[in-house]
């Protein structure tokens, strides 16, 4: 459960309310809405809607996540943070917004 908690804590300190107990959660901020599963309790990809999903992931599990959502191409933004003892990272962010000329 430790990668849970580490979970909740890093959106609290980016300033998320967090709602949620489990290996998924939600977490808010302004207008933005981010689905949080952490890939150690959960194992498997979420199906439910949402625009922003977040993986929180040891990392040792982050490639092989990476390149699954790659391949699943879900219809959400997606990110992915790698946790790492105390340290995390952003390993793969969604991308900026589209900008046309």
């Amino acid at each position: 459960m430790r990668l849970v908690e580490q979970a909740r804590s890093i959106f609290a300190e980016l300033g998320y309310t967090v709602e949620g107990n489990g290996p998924k959660f939600r977490a808010e901020r302004d207008w933005k809405v981010v689905h949080v599963s952490t890939v150690l309790e959960t194992g498997e990809l979420p199906s439910e809607s949402g625009q922003f999903h977040c993986f929180v992931a040891q990392p040792e599990d982050a490639d092989d996540l990476e390149n699954t959502l790659q391949s699943v191409n879900p219809a959400y933004e997606w990110a992915i943070i790698v946790v790492d003892g105390d340290d995390y990272q952003v390993e793969r962010a969604p991308p900026g917004p589209r900008v046309s000329a």
